[in-house]
C-alpha cells in the first residue's frame, strides 16, 4: 500500500500520531494477521470441509493429538532457548523454512498419520525457528525471553477456525488473554528456565497456546487422511502451515515493532481504524 494510499484513509488530521510509512506497514500487517483462517486453506486444498471432519476422529486419536500438541510446543519453546543464534536483525530465510517443512512433511506423509506426534515435533521446532527468524528480521532481540515468548505465541494468534466467535479470534483478544500466562511463564523461566517443565506457570501457557493450535493440528490429521490427497499432501499441507504461519508471525512482530515506537495504545488505535 503506497503512502498516499494510506493518507487518502486515513487523513493526517484524523490525529493518528504515525507515520504513513508506518501506518502502511501496520495495514500489511492487519492483512496477514486477518486473512482467511488455515482452516479454510486445508479446505481449499483438499476440496471439502475438514472441521466436520474432526467429529469422526476417534477420541483416543484426539487426547493423542492434545498430548502430542503440547510436548511439541515444550519442546520447541526448548529448543528456541538453546538454539536462536545470533540475535542482530537480518533478512529472515522464509523460502528454505517451507522447502525444508515441505521435505519433513513428505516423508511424514509417506509413513501415514501414526507418524503424525514425531513429525509434529520437528515441523513445530521448525516453525518457531522461521518465527524467530522473522522476529529477527523485524529488529526484534531473540536473545530476550519475552521475544522468544512471543514466538510462541504466534501459534495461538494463528490457530482461528471458522466456529471461532469472532470477538474471541480477534488479535487484540488473544493477545490479551494469553498476556496473564506470558508473563506468568517469562517470570518463571527467568528465574528457574526449563529445569522444571511441569512448572505450574509454564503449563497454564503451553495448555492456552495448545487449545488453539491443537485444533490446526487435528485439521492437518484430517485432511491427510481424505483419499488421493493423504498421499501427496505431507508436504503441501505443512507448507500451507508455514506459509500461515510466517504470515502470522510477520504481522505480530510488526506490530510489537511499531508498539515500541508509538505505544500500544497509538498502535492498536490505528489498527483498529485501519480497513481490512
Amino acid at each position: 500500500m503506497e503512502q498516499d494510499e494510506i493518507i487518502d484513509v486515513l487523513p493526517l488530521e484524523d490525529d493518528l500520531d504515525v507515520s504513513a510509512e508506518d501506518l502502511a506497514a501496520l495495514w500489511d500487517a492487519k492483512r496477514r494477521l486477518e486473512h482467511p483462517s488455515l482452516t479454510a486453506r486445508i479446505s481449499d486444498l483438499v476440496g471439502r470441509p475438514v472441521e466436520g471432519g474432526l467429529r469422526r476422529l476417534p477420541q483416543r486419536w484426539n487426547r493423542a493429538i492434545e498430548t502430542a500438541t503440547e510436548t511439541a510446543l515444550l519442546r520447541g519453546l526448548e529448543v528456541s532457548l538453546k538454539t536462536m543464534g545470533h540475535p542482530q536483525p537480518k533478512r529472515s530465510r522464509d523460502r528454505l523454512h517451507k522447502a525444508v517443512a515441505v521435505s519433513t512433511g513428505a516423508v511424514g506423509g509417506a509413513m501415514g498419520a501414526a507418524a503424525l506426534p514425531v513429525e509434529l515435533t520437528v515441523s513445530t521446532c521448525l516453525m518457531l525457528r522461521s518465527i524467530a527468524d522473522i522476529a529477527r528480521s523485524e529488529g526484534h532481540d531473540i536473545s530476550d525471553l519475552e521475544v522468544r515468548l512471543a514466538c510462541l505465541e504466534v501459534f495461538a494468534l494463528g490457530s482461528s477456525s471458522s466456529s471461532d466467535d469472532a470477538g474471541e479470534s480477534g488479535y487484540w483478544m488473544v493477545r490479551g488473554a494469553l498476556s496473564k500466562y506470558l508473563s506468568e511463564a517469562a517470570n518463571h523461566l527467568a528465574r528457574k528456565g526449563l529445569g522444571d517443565r511441569s512448572a505450574p506457570a509454564l503449563l497454564r501457557l503451553i495448555t492456552q497456546i495448545s487449545a488453539r493450535f491443537g485444533v490446526v493440528v487435528s485439521e492437518q490429521a484430517v485432511a491427510r487422511l481424505v483419499p488421493v490427497v493423504g498421499a501427496v499432501s505431507g508436504g503441501t499441507i505443512n507448507y500451507l502451515f508455514m506459509d500461515h504461519f510466517q504470515d502470522i508471525a510477520r504481522g505480530h512482530f510488526v506490530v510489537k515493532r511499531l508498539e515500541r515506537k508509538y505505544g500500544t495504545a497509538a498502535v492498536r488505535e490505528a489498527y483498529h481504524r485501519l480497513p481490512a
